[in-house]
């Protein structure tokens, strides 16, 4: 299983959870709110805001915060919001993707700069490590959504690029550019998604050991603790004795 997918675990399992949510739903209602100013408010209408939408139910963002932050989109606000992307290096050269949503480049610049540096690694260029990922649509499926042969038949006919299932359930992967039809199209088979978003999939991985993943969640978690930073993402990959004694 890529990085990513283990962070999101290891995240569920750690804790800070009220903290965690408040800051997760605040981070999910900017995107809802950016989606709507960018495109039509209805979500039907607005591939980019039924996706924002969906990730935050999936979430269990409450409805009224979803209406709240689309109508926050009608009354001008999230006009200034930019979007950035920043890349660096983590512990043991493990490579990290930031995107942010920001009202002030400097500020943000400077303080995701800074908590690389205290947290042991350092920013590069735009382009220092993109070339380690690909930008791919990811859904996710409960194992009991179908068995594998169903999932995966109904992933190619929706067409999907790939299926990873196993015990946690389902991972369909497609093209960035397909992501709303071939979630479209998996709702009528499968039913409603677990989750259903953008990310950066690891091409190459680096291996880490306890220590350096201490290290990596540090910084991670120091990061996503910035209000402007929406997601990060890592190429780690880690044996299983390792998850067990974060």
């Amino acid at each position: 299983m890529a990085g990513h997918s283990k962070w999101a675990n290891i995240q569920h399992r750690k804790g800070r959870q009220d903290a965690v949510r408040a800051k997760l739903f605040s981070k999910l209602s900017k995107e809802i709110t950016v989606a709507a100013k960018m495109g039509d408010p209805d979500p039907e209408k607005n591939p980019r805001l039924r996706l924002a939408v969906k990730e935050a139910k999936s979430s269990s963002v409450p409805k009224d915060v979803i209406e709240r932050a689309i109508k926050k989109s009608q009354a001008g606000e999230g006009d200034d919001y930019e979007e950035i992307r920043y890349e660096g290096y983590g512990p043991n050269g493990v490579a990290v993707i930031v995107e942010a949503m920001t009202d002030n480049r400097n500020r943000t610049a400077s303080n995701v700069r800074s908590t690389f540096t205290k947290n042991g690694g350092n920013l590069g260029e735009t382009g220092s490590v993109g070339f380690m990922f690909e930008r791919k649509g990811e859904i996710t499926y409960p194992a009991d959504a179908g068995d594998a042969d169903t999932v995966m038949l109904a992933a190619i006919e929706a067409g999907a690029e790939d299926v990873e299932s196993g015990e946690d359930g389902h991972v369909i992967w497609c093209a960035d550019t397909d992501l709303n039809d071939v979630a479209t199209a998996l709702e009528a088979d499968l039913g409603e998604s677990d989750s259903t978003k953008l990310v950066w999939k690891p091409t190459t991985t680096t291996e880490m050991d306890l220590e350096g993943m201490e290290r990596l969640m540090k910084l991670v978690e120091a990061l996503e603790d910035d209000d402007d930073v929406q997601r990060v993402t890592t190429n780690f990959e880690a044996t299983d004795e390792v998850m067990a004694q974060l």
